[in-house]
């Protein structure tokens, strides 16, 4: 049996192969089962803000969204991805191809990922894009989250043996083709000077915001509630900054998102809350706030943990010209409205295949 595995493991898949091994990893995490929970209990006590119902949100939108086997064959299918592990991606005729011209043709390049901890499994849409492109992922895990991801793995070797090849863990990284590394703005820095002269995506601090006309239902204010509250605000999905016309009723708003007032029962989440609360009364910032969420009038997009910054707006041309002007330190922007880009309500944190970070196609970089 031992000798049949590494057999399996030796072969190189096919696009198909791979796909049809991460549908059935989307259909086991949907399953669920007692290992499972094991490891989401294991995960939620060595982090404390990865609760269990948000580990369990992230591991059901990659299913959904990254994993469901439909949606990856519609997604690989916009590539032309070869078995030889040496792809071509066709864009209107014209054959790019791989950047990585050092090694041979049928070698995997060894791409180096460096992963945020901040959401659960925030860097598995990458660790997905180079091994389905056929590429080598050397992880470098945070230390905030190493017990999900493993686990992901060691189940998608159990389905297809050949993946034990595609992948290690390390903690030094060294002898790689490209990086792509995700952290924050002082961090980034660091990326840059030791990784700018290889290939590389590094993706700093982006934020998220909403644009409110004042004609939003409660239903959708609720709505709008998941993009706020979900992982506690720390994703840079989540939003933290609101447009707002003048004149705005934040009360209704208050009231459509009470259904997250359990919030603040979480001692880190409360601990900023009156943290900040403080802060505001002490140097008499004007404030708007319910018992579990503050709003104050500032132009940053960052706002503090438990907490949302608002800007007016005279007409919504000026919302847009606003988001414009800052569009290269916006992850996305929700609304009900007509805005260029924009998803709904509820949304932000279910990102589909084409939801690249940055606007940057992981695959088009690992393949052209």
């Amino acid at each position: 049996m031992q000798v049949a595995d590494e057999k399996s493991a030796a072969k190189k898949l096919s696009p198909e192969q791979s796909r049809e091994a991460f549908a059935t990893l989307g259909k086991q995490l949907l399953a669920g089962g007692k290992e499972l929970n094991e490891i989401i209990g294991l995960a939620a006590l060595h982090n404390k803000w990865f609760t269990e119902v948000n580990i369990r949100t992230a591991l059901n939108a990659i299913a959904e969204n990254f994993l469901d086997e439909m949606l990856l064959k519609k997604w690989i299918l916009a590539y032309r991805i070869e078995p030889s592990c040496h792809p071509e991606f066709i864009e209107g005729g014209r054959k790019l191809t791989t950047p990585f011209d050092s090694a041979p043709d049928d070698s995997p390049k060894k791409i180096a990922l460096i992963m945020a901890g901040n959401v659960p499994l925030a860097g598995f849409h990458d660790l997905l894009c180079v091994l389905l492109t056929g590429n080598h992922a050397l992880i470098k895990m945070s230390s905030k989250d190493k017990h999900l991801l493993p686990y992901l793995l060691n189940q998608l070797c159990i389905i297809e043996p050949a993946f034990h090849k595609s992948y290690e863990f390390v903690e030094m990284l060294k002898d790689f083709d490209a990086v792509i590394a995700t952290g924050s703005n002082n961090s980034s820095r660091y990326f840059e000077y030791y990784f700018g002269k290889y290939p590389h995506i590094i993706r700093k601090n982006r934020n998220s915001v909403a644009v409110l006309t004042g004609n939003e239902t409660d239903e959708q204010l609720q709505r709008l509630g998941k993009d706020v509250f979900l992982y506690f605000g720390l994703g840079c999905r989540n939003v933290s900054k609101l447009y707002v016309p003048r004149g705005y009723d934040f009360p209704q708003l208050f009231r459509a998102l009470e259904p997250f007032h359990s919030i603040i029962h979480h001692h880190g989440y409360k601990s900023n809350f009156d943290y900040n609360l403080t802060l505001l009364i002490m140097n008499g910032t004007p404030y708007h706030a319910s018992d579990f969420l503050m709003l104050t009038e500032n132009k940053s997009l960052a706002s503090p943990l438990a907490s949302l910054h608002f800007e007016y707006y005279d007409t919504l041309d000026d919302a847009k010209a606003f988001i414009q002007a800052s569009k290269d330190e916006i992850q996305c922007v929700v609304a009900e409205c007509e805005i260029e880009n924009s998803i709904s309500f509820g949304k932000s944190q279910q990102p589909q295949f084409a939801d690249y970070a940055d606007g940057i196609d992981t695959v088009r970089f690992l393949l052209s």
